[in-house]
């Protein structure tokens, strides 16, 4: 039977009847009766965030590791162009959000914070959604958790703030959202895509993050073709344990996959599609069959075009493709056989020395690694130290893996690392940064994260530069002075903001801080003192 609500507690509501038990925003003035109602009538958790963008960052994250629409609130104006670069690299991230945004009042068009807010979020690649008058809210906010779903990418509901304390019958709206799989491979193209892949002689399985839930079918398809299995980075630590997994495919392979996918003839593609990384520019694909499968048709033909392309689910495609090899009694490819699976995975090893004052990354990454929990969530944030992070910090799966760089921005990884933090509470979260994303957006939520009491590990990769710009100044032989920075100690900020923190500029004060870290109380920094001549090559 329905009850006489405010609109405020009305959208609290229709929030909670769509299972949403966790909300990160920021308040304000079009927000904040809302949030009052999500929490004390609904026994919702609220995770304040000391910057709006940051609350969209932690949703995003949140999103990802739990499987879950995640959800924030903001308040108009200045709050929304606050998030524009969060909302930006979680449309490119293809993560279902609900961003519950206030709008000035609509009889108040010379508000001084008003501006149009839906060219604004359009711009972003996030869709917008109009809260149309306050006896609709139950179907706008249904709405909006609907297209979150199916579109796989944010939508911004546009509450504007004179609705708020209008009385409204709440009705409650859920509407279903059909997640059966995508179509099933069939036809000609089918037909020409099973030829290419029974006549390689070195074939190769790639999946992306598209492909994560179809790893078993994936796999036995591998083992029919006796062909090796990689991963794009979006998918890393899918085939964690499979004895011919080699690793992320592309700039990010070791040198010795790295030539093995050069020789191979046929590449598989499921759930990828296909980055100028992961193909190396196309260098990769050249001389080889490309079979692409992916369930969005948008993904297929966006780098290279695919000698097949099937729109198609993953998951049933590789049990159709397997199913007619079966049929046809085509034999394996033997690819596998002879395959050293230990050289393949393994990556140069890191000096263990550097300069005086510094400490080598390459083998502080190699000591973290065996040091660090392994039931670990990682978090990698934009810069230059990253991918040597991506090639040498493992997950054990992908479920547990948050590259913020869809945009190619610095500055968003603890924001989500504090939503991986609430998504996973009982595993450790390990965030590595670079001094200056940093000093960019983490040291406006370190802070959150000792308020919220997470087991949260930062290790800083501190050059004391931007390294990316440095190293095209050294490149051309010019002063790199205007990319260096004298930042403040890193440790005595975590320790000022309520953590611990540690700074490291040798191989011994490393193993100091290994052994610190395993008595950790809270958020734990570690600054990694290194040389900007001797930080290692971006792999892109």
């Amino acid at each position: 039977m329905s009850s006489p609500f405010y609109a405020y507690q009305s959208i609290a509501r229709a929030t909670h009847e769509h299972g949403v038990e966790t909300m990160f925003g920021l308040m304000g003035d079009a927000n904040l009766f809302m949030v009052d109602s999500f929490v004390r009538d609904f026994d919702g958790r609220f995770v304040p965030a000391a910057h709006e963008g940051s609350s969209v960052l932690m949703a995003v994250a949140y999103a990802h590791v739990s499987g879950k629409v995640g959800v924030a609130t903001v308040t108009h104006g200045p709050a929304l162009t606050n998030c524009i670069t969060a909302l930006t690299e979680a449309a490119r991230a293809h993560v279902p959000l609900v961003i519950l945004a206030g709008d000035t009042p609509v009889d108040n068009p010379r508000h001084l914070q008003s501006i149009d807010q839906r060219e604004l979020v359009k711009v972003t690649g996030a869709g917008f959604e109009q809260l149309r008058t306050p006896a609709t809210v139950g179907k706008d906010v249904a709405r909006a958790f609907y297209r979150a779903q199916v579109e796989r990418r944010p939508i911004v509901l546009n509450m504007p703030a004179d609705f708020m304390w209008q009385e409204v019958t709440h009705d409650v709206q859920v509407l279903d959202v059909f997640t059966a799989p995508g179509g099933v491979a069939q036809g000609d193209i089918l037909d020409d895509a099973i030829g290419m892949i029974a006549s390689a002689r070195r074939p190769l399985i790639l999946a992306g993050g598209g492909a994560v839930a179809a790893r078993d079918q994936l796999i036995k398809l591998a083992d029919r073709l006796e062909a090796p299995l990689a991963t794009t980075l979006k998918a890393k630590g899918l085939f964690n344990d499979h004895p011919y997994d080699i690793g992320i495919f592309g700039t990010l392979s070791t040198p010795a996959a790295y030539d093995l996918i050069a020789q191979s003839d046929c590449i598989v593609c499921f759930g990828t599609a296909l980055h100028d990384f992961t193909t190396d520019r196309g260098k990769l694909m050249k001389n080889k069959r490309i079979v692409q499968v992916d369930v969005e048709p948008a993904a297929i033909g966006g780098g290279l075009h695919p000698d097949a392309a099937l729109v198609a689910d993953a998951g049933l495609t590789a049990e159709t493709i397997l199913y007619w090899l079966d049929e046809a009694e085509v034999p394996p490819s033997g690819f596998t056989r002879d395959l050293d699976v230990a050289t393949l995975t393994m990556h140069p090893a890191g000096a263990e020395t550097s300069s005086e004052g510094f400490v080598n990354f390459v083998y502080a990454l190699e000591r973290l690694e065996e040091a660090l929990p392994k039931d670990r969530v990682l978090v990698t944030d934009g810069g230059r130290f990253m991918t040597e992070v991506w090639c040498r910090i493992s997950v054990p799966d992908p479920q547990s893996f948050v590259g913020t760089v869809n945009f190619g921005a610095i500055g968003l990884g603890l924001q989500e690392a504090v939503g991986v933090g609430l998504a996973a509470p009982d595993r450790p979260v390990v965030l590595f940064s670079g001094d200056g994303g940093f000093m960019m957006g983490g040291i406006n939520e370190f802070n959150t994260a000792v308020r919220l009491g997470l087991d949260l590990i930062v290790i800083i990769a501190n050059d004391s530069a931007y390294g990316a710009e440095h190293i095209q100044f050294i490149d051309r032989k010019m002063d790199p002075s205007l990319t260096e920075f004298n930042w403040p100690s890193f440790a005595g900020i975590a320790r000022s903001l309520g953590g611990e923190g540690v700074e490291v500029h040798s191989k011994e004060e490393l193993e100091t801080a290994l052994v610190q870290l395993k008595d950790r109380k809270g958020p734990f920094l570690i600054d990694l003192r290194l040389d900007p001549r001797d930080v290692p090559r971006m792999r892109i």
